[in-house]
């Protein structure tokens, strides 16, 4: 792409006239009819008065193409990011975010200058919870859920996934399987049961209609698609659902991970009728630059059900020490976290773009608006799944010369290559893609702080598949 910068003043007016006009290469048509439109005088002026800063594209033809393509979608993320910026900069005032909440605290945590208060005010506003909990003390996503389920069932009463199979790594939360004796759900004497996915990979709203019992506690609705080749819920998909459970049981908790969808649309599901939410702050919420944490967010009372389990009942949320350094850090990475999820939603959507011109499955189609920060692209051979995440590490940041290699990880069934050269370890928002070595061979691309870090990574993939 050339991009020329024009500015002109057109005689018998006071007018000052600065246009961007975008030629692209491979559309000189566009770059005739931009410059057909422009009043005769206004051409010679251009032409008189033409200051021009000309850049080659730095992307393959493929990259350049999709991008022609996808400008009025990447306009919409940024009014998505500009709403969510705005609602965010209110939730901070509203809390009076000062410089004292960022000395943080040791120790038992009870000389808090009051940042957790504000952090988890802020949070709450924004979400539109009642209570949250914002702690770095949570070390993952599926130890924030873990603690919010803990906290919520009890012996005798029921889980009941709506979502079909969840995440690998909370199948031994539930007790699916594992090692006996770590204290899982069925462990406890919580059951378990799960609503199989349409053959079309939706909720199976039948089945829901009549899927809620009495002695259900607690109903799980996995917003992103984890390793499953589906679409991700909406915000409306939680809604309704959380109706239809409600009519059913009215004490039934509606529990939504939220992983992977924070800030991706305007409304959070603790904002439509959820009464309980968790997720990762080194996920979406931490900007990128939140050094680990977690949080929980929804009904007040099922928000310190869940801080029971993080600490001891009786402590509550007023403990726990965290250095100034990383509550700063929580702070900032919460402002940044609408911008990011921005261009990670534009990530993958250029992902989807291109790799469908080449020919392979893309899970959501390219141009479909984003639901969580997840772009799938089905692959089909583990050669091609690793070549794909080989490419994609040689163009990280932190540790591009490692060859990454599919093995067994923690908390999950399947081996699982993994291509994260990020600065803060497992921030998948950074730019990271992975996928377990099992058939259809998929591999789950997110993150990136800006659009054109998958740009360019696009081109090793696309060279790296060509030499197979």
């Amino acid at each position: 792409m050339i991009s020329l910068s024009l500015s002109l003043s057109l005689s018998g007016t006071h007018a000052r006239t600065r246009m961007e006009l975008a030629f692209w290469h491979n559309e000189p048509a566009l770059s005739r009819e931009l410059l057909r439109r422009l009043p005769s005088s206004g051409t010679r002026k251009i032409l008189d008065t033409l200051k021009c800063r000309c850049t080659a594209s730095p992307f393959c033809p493929q990259v350049d193409r999709a991008l022609t393509i996808l400008q009025p979608e990447y306009l919409a993320v940024d009014l998505t990011v500009a709403s969510l910026m705005d609602k965010l900069l209110k939730a901070f005032a509203n809390a009076r975010v000062g410089t004292h909440h960022f000395s943080g605290s040791t120790g038992y945590g009870h000389t808090d200058a009051g940042g957790r208060e504000a952090l988890d005010k802020a949070f709450a506003e924004i979400v539109g919870a009642e209570s949250a909990l914002v702690r770095s003390q949570f070390f993952s996503g599926t130890h924030a859920i873990a603690c919010a389920l803990y906290g919520v069932l009890r012996p005798g009463g029921e889980l009941l996934a709506v979502a079909g199979k969840p995440y690998d790594t909370l199948e031994e939360v539930i007790g699916l399987r594992g090692t006996s004796g770590h204290g899982s759900l069925k462990e406890y004497g919580i059951n378990y049961r799960e609503l199989a996915l349409t053959s079309e990979g939706n909720l199976d709203w039948d089945a829901l209609a009549c899927a809620v019992k009495p002695e259900t506690q607690c109903a799980l609705l996995q917003r992103s698609c984890g390793y499953s080749w589906r679409e991700t819920l909406t915000i409306d998909d939680i809604e309704h659902a959380g109706k239809i459970i409600k009519a059913q049981n009215a004490n039934c908790v509606v529990f939504v991970d939220n992983c992977y969808g924070e800030f991706v649309e305007l409304r959070e599901p603790t904002a439509v009728g959820a009464d309980l939410m968790a997720g990762s702050l080194i996920k979406n919420p931490g900007g990128t630059i939140a050094p680990c944490g977690g949080y929980v967010a929804g009904k007040e009372k099922l928000v310190k059900a869940a801080a029971s389990r993080l600490a001891a009942p009786g402590l509550g949320i007023e403990a726990g020490s965290t250095s100034g350094d990383v509550m700063r850090l929580l702070f900032q990475g919460l402002f940044l976290s609408p911008q990011m999820v921005g261009e990670a939603i534009k990530g993958s959507l250029l992902v989807a773009e291109v790799m469908a011109r080449e020919g392979y499955r893309v899970q959501p189609h390219p141009k479909v608006k984003r639901r969580d920060i997840i772009q799938a692209v089905e692959m089909g051979t583990p050669e091609q799944l690793i070549a794909f995440c080989r490419a994609v590490q040689k163009r990280c940041p932190v540790g591009s010369y490692i060859k990454p290699t599919a093995g067994a990880t923690a908390g999950y069934e399947s081996q699982v290559i993994f291509a994260d050269g990020t600065f803060i370890d497992g921030s998948t928002s950074e730019l990271s893609c992975d996928g377990p070595l099992r058939e259809p061979f998929i591999v789950f691309c997110q993150g990136g702080t800006h659009w054109t870090h998958w740009a360019l990574v696009l081109e090793d993939v696309l060279e790296s598949l060509k030499a197979l």
